[in-house]
């Protein structure tokens, strides 16, 4: 596996030497630049001083008169080699005693023949270095006689450039080395943090959930660490509220079992009671329809969790649903006392859904209703339609949710504090189903005033 570490530093490094590298370039380029330009310079400001006094005292004489005579006022003025050229491009006199057969073909002489200052570099058969040369024309009146010419090598200059280039490069080179350094703890700064949270992950992995990755930073590692630790408490919170359903689920289970078993092994034995053999009957028939409820409910739910439901859609009419809950429950509603009403406009339109997960919620919540009702007490079943979409009430004068467990009262194997709550799975299938149906269920709730739990539907058309 390719280190971070490495990696990152390695990034770090390879910027930092192209910065240096080209920043090095630049400055030393630079300042090879400025030299030669202020070696020029020198050189036409000396050459330009000569031109002048010859044009104001030698004039009148020839050029060849003038070398033979006055040759020594020329070089006077400067310490570079010169030369003076005739207008045929012949060398009549140099400051070293080397004179090339015809100069012709330089650019800087042909330049100073057109009456120009000229410029040359390149190198010549008696210096090693490259030489530098100014070349000015020579005028008596205003007719160019001839071109005085400095040449001076450039030995002392370009041995000044690498003196401050090798400095350009040492202090790059220690930028670089200090940089190294400085990338690596950075680098570290990066790969520290992610390592412990890759530790606390691979920990998490094991199973060992109360494990906490430490925040270091307010950053995206640190937002990392945050989502571990939060993702490492939901599933300890899923864990125990497993656990709880579990344990449950076995209680609720184990109690139809054991009436179902105690009548079974007691009509074993042969009564011939007509009212006990009935009453046992009733019994078992009443706790078989109980545990085969509780078994639908769990498959049901285990359908959800997978995905594997799916909606057998329909044309469904909301009011023949709505009246067959009405004749279901008023038996109930009024063996336990309780004023349970069901209301709803005329001409409600047909929807395309499914009729017996539709009924399936309602008589759920209903039945959450009516288990946590008191005698005398009021469950509103209130149904309406507007813009495209069935509204759903159902209000009951209950016992209420005490307000720190209604955000929790949807999520799976949640019960809360009531001991009347099963598995806590029935409201968690109802938003499923209501969630498929392109829908919204909502719960408000006042401890000791009673619930309302709020169903949107959107009216469906035929796919």
């Amino acid at each position: 596996m390719k280190s971070i570490r490495k990696r990152l530093v390695f990034y770090f490094m390879f910027i930092i030497i192209i910065t240096v590298v080209t920043l090095e370039i630049f400055l030393i380029n630079n300042v090879k630049q400025n030299y030669y330009k202020n070696l020029e310079d020198s050189l036409h400001n000396q050459i330009k001083v000569s031109t002048d006094l010859y044009h104001r005292y030698f004039a009148d004489a020839t050029l060849h008169e003038n070398v033979l005579n006055n040759v020594d006022t020329f070089w006077k003025q400067t310490s570079a080699q010169v030369e003076i050229i005739d207008t045929d491009g012949n060398v009549l006199m140099d400051s070293i005693g080397i004179i090339p057969a015809n100069v012709v073909g330089m650019e800087d002489v042909n330049k100073a023949l057109q009456g120009q200052t000229g410029k040359w570099m390149g190198k010549v058969e008696y210096d090693n270095e490259k030489v530098m040369a100014v070349s000015y024309p020579l005028y008596s009146g205003e007719e160019i006689v001839g071109v005085l010419r400095f040449i001076t090598s450039l030995k002392e200059v370009n041995k000044d450039i690498r003196k401050i280039a090798t400095v350009f490069m040492a202090f790059g080179a220690l930028v670089i080395v200090i940089s190294g350094f400085v990338s690596i703890f950075l680098a570290s700064t990066i790969v520290d943090p992610l390592q412990e949270v890759t530790a606390a992950a691979e920990k998490m992995a094991l199973g060992d959930f109360k494990t906490k990755s430490q925040k270091r930073v307010d950053d995206e590692i640190g937002k990392l660490s945050d989502t571990l630790n939060y993702m490492a408490s939901e599933i300890l919170k899923k864990e125990e509220l497993k656990n709880d359903f579990i344990s449950s689920v076995s209680h609720e289970l184990r109690t139809p079992l054991t009436s179902i078993k105690g009548w079974a092994v007691t009509l074993k034995q042969g009564y011939e009671d007509r009212e006990m053999l009935t009453d046992g009957l009733e019994i078992i028939e009443k706790e078989s329809d109980r545990l085969t409820h509780m078994v639908e409910e769990l498959l049901d739910f285990s359908k959800f969790v997978s995905g594997k439901i799916t909606l057998e859609k329909q044309p469904v009419d909301i009011t023949g649903i709505l009246e067959h809950i009405r004749k279901q429950l008023t038996p109930r509603a009024i063996r336990d006392q309780i004023d349970f009403q069901i209301v709803y406009p005329k001409g409600l339109p047909i929807t395309y859904s499914d009729e017996n997960r539709l009924k399936q919620v309602f008589i759920n919540i209903l039945d959450n209703a009516f288990k946590f009702t008191s005698p005398e007490g009021r469950i509103r079943l209130e149904t309406s339609y507007e813009d495209g979409q069935f509204l759903f009430h159902i209000r009951d004068t209950g016992c209420g949710i005490p307000e720190e467990e209604l955000p929790k009262i949807k999520e799976k194997f949640y019960k809360g504090k009531s001991s009347k709550s099963k598995n806590g799975i029935g409201l968690s299938i109802c938003d499923e189903i209501i969630k498929r149906m392109n829908g919204k269920l909502e719960i408000t709730s006042k401890l000791n005033v009673g619930t309302e739990v709020a169903i949107i539907l959107p009216l469906q058309e035929r796919e």
